[in-house]
């Protein structure tokens, strides 16, 4: 069984680089480890975490975390086509897309240098540059509490939206991942649509897979913060989606304001808000939005998880006064 260790610095183990503590922690390696310690985990308050590239810990955890790490990736199936891949949860993000893209297999490079892991990519749909993981997905296999097998659950079954899934809803707590089926082609067709990621991917000589992938690396290492440096979680808010007719009316206030066509209605990019509403670079204490980057809120080194919090919520209110729009949350608050 995995060991469970008591009083565990999370320092380390969340990209805010905040100092606090689990009351109980434990890191299976393995399918049947998982099992063992969830299902002896009963009572207690769970949380699962990955590798805490999305989550702003505000004290001390109460109860047990669970931090798989599983890892391993295989092909389960291939034709002239396509390959189906399965990835273990405890893999790395970036170095699963940096494999895909070594091997020739198109699907993933547009969500190059995205923080986390495997299982979390799921969770929160993440997406960039025109592509969401959930058009990759065939299935995600994990553990029920209280079972002792592994389910499956389809695409479809996922409830896939736009940074949301099943997993942070009716299975919030209740499941965990533990491996990500994809379907890569062996063939790709590569999408440049968004106009900056054009330019410097149509900049490099050659014009492939692995340029695409330096493309993205290179844009997103130009305006973020390198994490080591400066804690944050990249996004903390999410870009918000809203009706055609509210849209309208901010346009004729604001007749520059960006915007971009979805299925549920008009997407405003946050960081043009945030930006708009006086916040970009602005600094309280320790905590600030990046310069280059308002989406981006950066803890410069001492800075606890309240003061964040609380930054961000000063900025949903000025956003809220101006445009009249909320900013929900991309980070996991506990």
């Amino acid at each position: 069984m995995a060991e469970i260790i008591e009083n565990k610095s999370l320092k380390k183990l969340n990209s805010f680089r905040i100092d606090f503590t689990a009351a109980k922690y434990s890191n299976p390696t393995s399918i049947n480890e998982l099992i063992e310690i969830y299902n002896d985990s009963q009572g207690l308050q769970t949380l699962v975490l990955g590798e805490g590239s999305n989550i702003l810990f505000t004290k001390n955890y109460q109860g047990l975390i669970i931090h798989p790490r599983i890892r391993g990736k295989e092909i389960i199936n291939e034709n002239s086509d396509e390959i189906i891949l399965k990835a273990y949860c405890g893999e790395n993000w970036d170095n699963l897309v940096e494999y895909c893209v070594d091997m020739g297999l198109g699907g993933l490079e547009n969500l190059s240098l995205i923080p986390g892991s495997v299982g979390s990519s799921p969770v929160q749909n993440i997406g960039a540059y025109g592509v969401e993981v959930k058009d990759r997905i065939l299935w995600v296999e994990g553990l029920r509490k209280d079972e002792t097998t592994i389910s499956k659950i389809s695409n479809t079954d996922c409830k896939f939206s736009y940074r949301n899934s099943i997993f942070k809803n009716e299975l919030k707590d209740k499941f965990i991942i533990t491996a990500v089926i994809f379907r890569l082609d062996k063939k790709p067709i590569i999408n440049s649509n968004y106009r900056r990621l054009s330019e410097v991917y149509k900049s490099k000589k050659i014009q492939n897979l692995k340029t695409m992938r330096e493309s993205v690396i290179e844009i997103r290492n130009s305006k973020l913060p390198d994490t080591e440096e400066y804690g944050n979680v990249g996004s903390f808010f999410k870009n918000p989606v809203i009706a055609e007719k509210e849209f309208q009316t901010l346009k004729e206030h604001y007749q520059d304001i960006p915007s971009f066509q979805s299925i549920d209605g008009i997407k405003i990019p946050a960081a043009w808000l945030i930006e708009q509403a006086g916040w970009k670079g602005k600094r309280i204490k320790n905590c600030g939005t990046w310069p280059d980057q308002p989406l981006v809120i950066v803890n410069y080194g001492g800075s606890t998880g309240q003061e964040i919090l609380d930054f961000s919520q000063k900025i949903q209110h000025s956003v809220s006064e101006k445009f009249g729009i909320y900013l929900q949350k991309e980070v996991n608050v506990v």
